[in-house]
């Protein structure tokens, strides 16, 4: 399995995002996936998580109001449309692949990783 995560970069506080990360090698629809983020200095930090058939997403306190996580199975591909940045979102974005239809906020319970992509918010 190959995730190729895109679509950091640098923005201002208030400002929108839209990650995205294309999935290949193993049947998508058979994976939930997962968003976190690592600040420097910061453990990683799970952000929102949804199932294999999309039917169910949970979000962290952090980012809920704010982020929203959207998968099409069609493309192989799962979406993190960030809304309303503050600069304390600024952190390395991970995509995460979990061979489960189910969510797990436990970085260790995913079995595939994107590269990350830098996301900055300056204020």
């Amino acid at each position: 399995v190959q995730l190729q995560a895109s679509g950091g970069g640098m923005v201002q506080a208030g400002g929108s995002l839209r990650l995205s990360c294309a999935f290949s090698g193993r049947t998508f629809s058979s994976y939930a996936m997962g968003w976190f983020r690592q600040a420097p200095g910061k453990e990683r930090e799970f952000i929102v998580g949804i199932t294999a058939n999309g039917g169910s997403i949970y979000y962290a306190d952090s980012v809920e109001g704010r982020f929203t996580i959207a998968r099409d199975n069609a493309k192989n591909t799962a979406y993190l449309q960030m809304n309303s940045l503050k600069p304390e979102d600024t952190a390395v974005y991970y995509c995460a692949a979990r061979g489960s239809r189910w969510i797990s906020k436990s970085g260790d319970e995913y079995d595939y990783w994107g590269q990350g992509t830098q996301v900055t918010v300056s204020s």
